[in-house]
């Protein structure tokens, strides 16, 4: 029970951000641009510093261990033997170059290839049409035998505080780079969980807005402005693009045996697969509550633009009295009603102010003005 609260606590991520790449203290030059640590573990612990991949794939082979090789948006030429020195697949390889990809899990020969989507939080003071809500990144894992290899993409979802945390968990990291792959997947799917919270609290926003009584002064309902919600599915959507697809991968990784997969570590998959269900479940009804709130803030402006024509109907009513009586008086017939009469002339004012004020009256009551 120990080591379960040991791997819990390891593997769980701190939720400050760190995007910056962890170079080496004082890296020798010839050591590749593209890479920001490589050491080598051997019984959980780190026995190298400072040391080519080659290098430590050297120790590794002659001593035992495994060598854990982190990489930040490597070029093909600084890929290129870091590839070849761990026998990596070359489409595996254009995918990590590249970057782009959706989350999955490949195996080649004796490798496996991971690919995890990050997903960051962007702050915002107010939530408008144009404002980012969530930023994504990727994270490319080469889990074999006896290494690992990262390759990560985009300027969040940095490993150096894993890295960290692991080393501080000899006994975890002795169970080879497996644990160390599923090190990542939590942390990435821990990352999913808090997004997660902070776009339920934009949706809650929004949907507070809509819903709320009035209306800005320009006919149309408080806070309806259709471009937020729209730009706010746009996030989800890309949300989900994350989300979804690395469900499949977590189910293989927790339930199918693997020759690298410790199967002490497998067991953890199972509890990294069922927290990212429920992430997905929430991105999902993410997305069937905006449909809805934008459904909502629709038929409000549409119930706005009726009350507005009610008015401007029942105004134009209103004006069309006087009108009327002006037109037939108007035509300069000799013989009309009261044309010669001393007082014909206010008379017709009063009547038709009266007939005006009386429809004026009939369109208060029944809610038209």
């Amino acid at each position: 029970m120990s080591m379960i609260r040991d791997l819990r606590a390891a593997v769980r991520p701190s939720r400050r951000r760190d995007d910056r790449p962890y170079p080496y203290e004082s890296a020798p030059a010839c050591v590749n641009s593209a890479i920001v640590d490589c050491g080598v573990y051997r019984e959980g612990r780190r026995v190298s510093e400072h040391v080519t991949p080659a290098e430590a794939m050297a120790g590794v082979r002659s001593e035992g261990g495994f060598a854990w090789i982190g990489l930040h948006e490597p070029t093909e030429a600084e890929f290129a033997g870091i590839a070849q020195e761990f026998g990596l697949h070359p489409l595996a390889v254009e995918d990590a170059v590249h970057a782009h990809q959706r989350p999955k899990l490949e195996r080649y020969d004796e490798t496996l290839f991971t690919v995890f989507k990050t997903v960051h939080y962007v702050e915002h003071t107010e939530l408008t049409a144009t404002s980012e809500v969530v930023e994504t990144g990727e994270v490319m894992c080469f889990t074999g035998r006896d290494f690992i290899v990262t390759v990560r993409h985009g300027g969040q979802g940095s490993l150096r505080a894993l890295r960290h945390r692991l080393q501080d968990d000899p006994e975890l990291l002795a169970k080879g780079p497996s644990a160390v792959l599923h090190a990542i997947a939590d942390q990435v799917v821990d990352g999913y969980m808090a997004v997660a919270g902070a776009v339920q609290d934009d949706i809650d926003e929004v949907e507070i807005d809509v819903f709320s009584s009035g209306t800005n002064g320009k006919g149309s309902p408080k806070g309806g402005d259709a471009g937020r919600i729209y730009q706010l599915k746009r996030e989800v959507l890309e949300f989900k693009r994350a989300v979804s697809p690395l469900l499949r991968p977590m189910q293989l990784l927790s339930e199918r045996p693997m020759r690298l997969v410790d199967s002490d570590i497998q067991k953890y998959f199972r509890d990294v697969a069922d927290h990212l269900a429920r992430v997905n479940e929430q991105v999902l009804s993410f997305d069937d509550l905006l449909n809805s709130i934008l459904q909502a803030n629709l038929a409000q402006a549409a119930v706005a633009q009726n009350e507005d024509m009610r008015k401007i109907t029942a105004w134009a009513a209103i004006f069309a009295v006087p009108t009327m009586i002006a037109g037939i008086y108007g035509m300069n017939f000799d013989y009309m009603p009261e044309t010669h009469w001393e007082y014909g002339y206010p008379a017709v004012l009063l009547v038709t102010a009266a007939i005006c004020v009386g429809i004026h009256r009939g369109f208060k009551r029944n809610g038209w003005l």
